[in-house]
């Protein structure tokens, strides 16, 4: 009888490959960050099943959605509060390129993802192959905007070659899709960001944008799936087969 469980794709198939390696290196009594989307997801999945088999550890989520998923397989949960630190944060990327800069917020999350992976010790990137591009931007690039200062994020963001485009809720096309902080988001299409750090400065200068989707400096670490095999990336380093590495690389 032929089995009614739909077989993966390879893209997810290779997210799954990724999540199994991240989840090897949780230890017991770790505080987590938990990433946002489709490979974070495997995540959080694949570490309930650990926490109910007897690993012990918390967690806090970046988004209201990896919250709910996270409390349905059982993950404890910690709050926000002062002090507060993550021993380890795991989330997807849309983009990475070969320094481990990244794009986020495809998922609408940029904001909380931000927050908690500063507040990490370790942040650890997974992704399928499709995720690894030589040069930032063919993602459109996400920001979260307070509503009452778009149309002059617009005017700000077009003059820096940002195509910018507010993001509709795929349910409702006409109407505007919020981020979890009740914040607008858009998507700039640079195409090509040659200089990462030097938009990411002149985006903090906008007033009204919350946050971008540029994570520089963040990321130590990518578990990436290269030719079916989970690889390790390092800022500037060359792949290593995640399989060497019994701790965090």
């Amino acid at each position: 009888m032929a089995s009614l469980i739909p077989a993966l794709s390879p893209q997810e198939y290779e997210k799954q490959l990724a999540a199994a390696a991240a989840v090897g290196w949780v230890r017991e009594g770790m505080l987590l960050g938990l990433g946002t989307g489709t490979t974070a997801a495997h995540f959080i999945t694949q570490l309930g099943e650990k926490v109910r088999n007897g690993l012990k550890v918390q967690g806090t989520a970046t988004s209201l959605a990896s919250e709910a998923l996270a409390r349905q397989v059982g993950i404890p949960l910690v709050e926000p509060r002062r002090g507060l630190t993550f021993d380890l944060a795991v989330d997807g990327a849309d983009e990475l390129d070969g320094q481990l800069r990244l794009i986020k917020g495809g998922g609408g999350a940029l904001l909380r993802e931000k927050v908690l992976e500063t507040a990490s010790r370790y942040l650890l990137v997974i992704a399928d192959s499709s995720k690894v591009v030589p040069v930032l931007g063919r993602f459109p690039l996400p920001l979260e905007v307070v509503p009452f200062a778009l149309p002059w994020v617009l005017d700000a963001l077009e003059q820096l070659g940002g195509a910018p485009v507010l993001r509709m809720r795929k349910d409702d096309p006409a109407a505007p899709a919020y981020s979890d902080q009740k914040n607008l988001l858009v998507d700039c299409h640079f195409q090509q960001i040659a200089e990462p750090e030097w938009l990411a400065t002149q985006l903090k200068t906008i007033p009204g944008i919350v946050e971008h989707g540029l994570f520089i400096g963040l990321a130590k670490a990518a578990v990436v799936i290269q030719g079916g095999v989970a690889q390790v990336l390092k800022p500037g380093e060359a792949a290593r087969p995640a399989a060497e590495f019994a701790e965090l690389p």
